[in-house]
């Protein structure tokens, strides 16, 4: 069995939805997880919104435009088939009932009853134009399986013993549609896997099932050795070790959700990364193998914290780095780079939800430096820490102001920390540095 994920902007219109359905239809057996149609999801978070700010007037007006293009988009996908009232009715409930959920009180579990709707929709959706093109497909309802535990990780007994006891009760068919980032909590509430989460779902099912293959479908053929929106003449990677691709998502690829692979690494079960625009294109195939020496991609991460700190005691301090990383445990804060010195630590943090008090018990022992608005730069490969023509990247120092270098910690990344200024000029140059 094959799992096959297809993004927000491959089923976000009616022609790329007939794409999709021309995709699937083949004879191997498959679970399809698709993602809601894109804008739904911005949408639907608007919505919960303004809900928040009791804005009731302005989250009724929200939904009645998305109503609106949700029933003109079953019009055109469905209009003269059998299914066409049935799916209406099933968009017509669904925003029936966002309507009444205005007049609750806001809460968490009301923003994730809200934002599940988009992928709810777009499997109903799928589902009945994959039927009228006599594909033979069901859903497969992702809330009858998914859930996370209380540690907010994929419940990976559970799951698996679940889904095998849904397609067990299911009719037997060609193609199961289910839904990507939605799931349950570990207390049956509805949840989900966060944004980009249905690339996530994808892997964790394909090890659930052992799938032969898990594919991605986007609107990028492939994993690029740049970001193709900020920089010319990038090109494909045909293939990459699930290290080199976890660096790359982790560090600014938008392609991939940062955990895709972490499900399947083990099983070594094969992740292709595919461009619904253009099928016959090869893609970039994730497999335990790396094909390659050397930097093969660069990545950037934006909202970045540099935080430096320091002490006069530091030197020869028994605990003194102990203490330090305690606080950031201690406020759920992940550290992304860091360097060090006799009397200093440099880091960065992508999330300054607690930075105030993290600063705050900082402070009461050491001195503290924040800068903000800066960006990692991220160089992939493998064994580049090694490589005679790494060297070329620190051309990169005469031109630009890196502030931090962190290198040798992985041999299959080094990251350069900029201000977010200069991300773009930094891009372009160690692309024509390393690739031209």
């Amino acid at each position: 069995m094959q799992v096959l994920k297809f993004g927000g902007t491959s089923v976000g219109s009616v022609e790329n939805m007939i794409n999709v359905a021309d995709i699937i239809n083949t004879t191997t057996k498959k679970i399809v997880v698709l993602s809601a149609m894109s804008g739904t999801t911005n949408a639907l978070v608007s919505i919960a919104e303004s809900i928040k700010n009791t804005e009731v007037l302005s989250a009724n007006h929200q939904i009645q435009v998305l109503y609106d293009i949700y029933k003109a988009t079953c019009k055109q996908l469905l209009s003269n088939t059998e299914f066409y009232k049935g799916v209406l009715k099933y968009i017509e409930l669904t925003f029936e009932n966002l309507s009444s959920l205005t007049r609750k009180a806001y809460s968490e579990q009301l923003y994730n009853q809200i934002v599940s709707q988009g992928e709810l929709l777009s499997t109903q959706l799928f589902n009945a134009y994959c039927n009228s093109k006599k594909i033979n497909s069901i859903v497969l309802p992702a809330l009858d399986f998914m859930r996370i535990d209380r540690s907010q990780e994929p419940d990976s007994f559970y799951i698996k013993k679940n889904l095998e006891r849904a397609l067990n009760q299911l009719p037997e068919t060609d193609v199961y549609i289910t839904q990507g980032f939605i799931c349950l909590d570990a207390l049956g509430n509805v949840s989900n896997f966060k944004r980009g989460g249905s690339d996530y779902t994808a892997t964790i099912i394909g090890s659930a099932v052992n799938a032969e293959e898990v594919q991605i479908w986007t609107d990028i053929d492939g994993v690029h050795n740049n970001d193709p929106r900020f920089v010319q003449n990038t090109t494909p990677i045909s293939d990459l070790s699930y290290d080199e691709s976890a660096e790359l998502a982790y560090f600014g690829a938008k392609i991939l959700h940062p955990q895709t692979v972490l499900p399947v690494r083990l099983q070594q079960i094969p992740v292709r990364l595919k461009n619904t625009m253009a099928p016959k294109a090869y893609g970039t195939l994730i497999t335990q193998n790396s094909k390659g020496d050397g930097i093969k991609a660069i990545a950037a991460k934006d909202g970045i914290t540099a935080i430096k700190i320091k002490s006069a005691r530091m030197l020869l301090a028994h605990g003194f780095l102990k203490k330090v990383f305690e606080i950031f445990d201690r406020l759920e804060t992940a550290i992304d780079m860091i360097t060090t010195s006799e009397v200093a630590i440099s880091l960065t943090i992508d999330n300054d939800e607690n930075l105030t008090s993290i600063l705050k018990e900082l402070r009461e022992f050491c001195f503290v430096e924040v800068e903000e608005h800066h960006s990692i730069i991220c160089l992939v490969g493998h064994a580049i820490v090694d490589h005679p023509d790494t060297h070329k990247l620190f051309q990169i120092l005469q031109d630009i102001n890196v502030r931090m270098i962190s290198y040798g910690g992985s041999k299959n990344n080094i990251s350069l920390l900029v201000n977010t200024s200069d991300k773009v000029e930094t891009l372009s140059k160690l692309h024509r540095y390393i690739f031209e």
